[in-house]
């Protein structure tokens, strides 16, 4: 019989529960009305010198509905799906609407662009792991770990999360549809070293589809290298040389785009990228590209959070940006049309130059410092200052010479754009931006 706690509500509730929520909006006089219902299930399991550190079953449910009396909006929320708090909560939506100001922003994304024959793109892939079975799965990629290195001394633990999901929404132009979707993981955090010389790493492989994820013992010997690769490291004295952004910090400085020319910024005026489609802020090689419909991707929908169809779409094309990233109501604001961007970008996929694989881009840059980590949030958007600590290697005559720590990087991000080098072949696919390593010309290097 299957553990009630895995499975997921009925299609047919959640699509009953969103027409119940737009006809109850219409009822009360709203001229519009949007409604989400999700339901999700999971189990994570951590483990720490092979005994069970947690192990935890998730059961989610949770409605949301957002009404429109012409320009005045109002939206509530409620922590179950049933009849009675689809009523409590379009009766919450409708009276703070009743009590907001007019903003003619406001409103569905409109009807036109709908996802009218939204693709199957493969995105729910069940894993049916019972918990004793994670837990031993934990416990051989944590162990993997200490066998990988005699100088791994402890382990921050190794962990398996499973997860899926049922998310439907619908919204008064007549769009409805039930997105199933799963992601699962492997986790494993090493720990080299003893007293104060002890360094920590980490790696972990995520995928929709359970055979999609690197083997969990892979995972375990990886945070094992990273952290015994670490052991020794220095500080460096300041000055300004090449910095090569390893692929899974290299997607951070991709995102730091994507925040400063989001639309709640550009209509705030908080970003240093105000006005700037049609700039040429990149080299006349480099593309981003967002391509939504990649089967089984991380990123992947037919439709963003407001139903609007998705298709691949340049942001930046031959170095100039081509576009902003906008949702309906940031859309009005700036007197533009919506992007399918609410709720973020889709596989947004950065390529150009040479393509070199990651020891190609250590040798092309010669002399330098490659980034693995980045701490502190010394961005901001608004002037495009950037200045973040962090730690990696230092490169000598092409060749790693040794690991480095308790320093800063620095820079502006303008300049860290048009500066780029190349973006290497190593493609980090696990999340909405899949970008390989960047070679930035140069940054201020600051350390004793």
């Amino acid at each position: 019989m299957p553990d009630p706690r895995n499975e997921l509500p009925a299609p047919g509730t959640l699509e009953d529960l969103v027409q119940q929520a737009l006809d109850e909006a219409r009822q009360h006089g709203a001229d519009a009305a949007e409604a989400a219902c999700s339901g999700d299930v999971g189990l994570s399991v951590n483990v720490r010198k092979g005994e069970i550190d947690t192990l935890e079953h998730h059961r989610g449910r949770d409605m949301g509905v957002t009404v429109y009396f012409g320009g005045r909006k109002g939206s509530a929320s409620a922590g179950e799906l049933s009849e009675q708090a689809v009523r409590d909560a379009v009766q919450a939506a409708c009276d703070i609407a009743r009590y907001t100001s007019e903003d003619p922003a406001n409103g569905l994304a409109p009807a036109e662009r709908m996802a009218v024959h939204p693709p199957d793109l493969d995105l729910d892939h069940p894993w049916p792991l019972a918990a004793d079975d994670a837990v031993e799965l934990a416990r051989d990629c944590e162990s993997a770990a200490v066998e990988a290195d005699p100088r791994i001394e402890n382990t921050e633990g190794a962990g398996v999360s499973i997860h899926r999901g049922l998310h439907a929404y619908g919204n008064s132009h007549g769009f409805f549809s039930v997105l199933p979707e799963s992601r699962h993981s492997i986790h494993c955090v090493a720990v080299a070293g003893r007293g104060e010389a002890m360094q920590r790493d980490y790696w972990y492989t995520v995928a929709r589809d359970p055979a999609a994820l690197e083997d969990a013992r892979s995972v375990g010997r990886q945070a094992a290298e990273h952290a015994v690769a670490r052991l020794g490291a220095e500080s460096l004295s300041t000055e300004r040389v090449p910095v090569l952004f390893r692929a899974p910090v290299a997607r951070g400085l991709v995102g730091h785009l994507v925040s400063a020319v989001r639309g709640s910024a550009l209509y705030r005026q908080a970003s240093f990228l105000v006005d700037s489609a049609g700039e040429q802020l990149f080299p006349a090689w480099l593309q981003m590209v967002e391509r939504p419909h990649i089967r089984q991707a991380l990123g992947s929908t037919a439709f963003d959070a407001e139903g609007v169809a998705t298709a691949d779409s340049a942001l930046v094309q031959d170095g100039v940006l081509q576009r902003y990233v906008l949702d309906s109501y940031s859309a009005r604001r700036l007197g533009l049309e919506t992007t399918a961007n609410a709720g973020g970008v889709h596989n947004l996929e950065v390529s150009g130059g040479a393509g070199e694989d990651f020891e190609g881009l250590i040798r092309r840059m010669g002399r330098g410092l490659v980034v693995t980590e980045l701490m502190g949030q010394g961005v901001n958007l608004v002037t495009g200052d950037y200045s973040r600590g962090a730690a990696g290697f230092w490169v000598e005559n092409g060749v790693i010479d040794r690991p480095v720590q308790e320093i800063t990087i620095a820079g502006h991000l303008r300049d860290l754009f048009a500066g780029i080098q190349v973006v290497g072949s190593d493609v980090d696919r696990r999340g909405n931006i899949r970008c390989g390593s960047i070679l930035v010309e140069e940054m201020t290097v600051a350390g004793q």
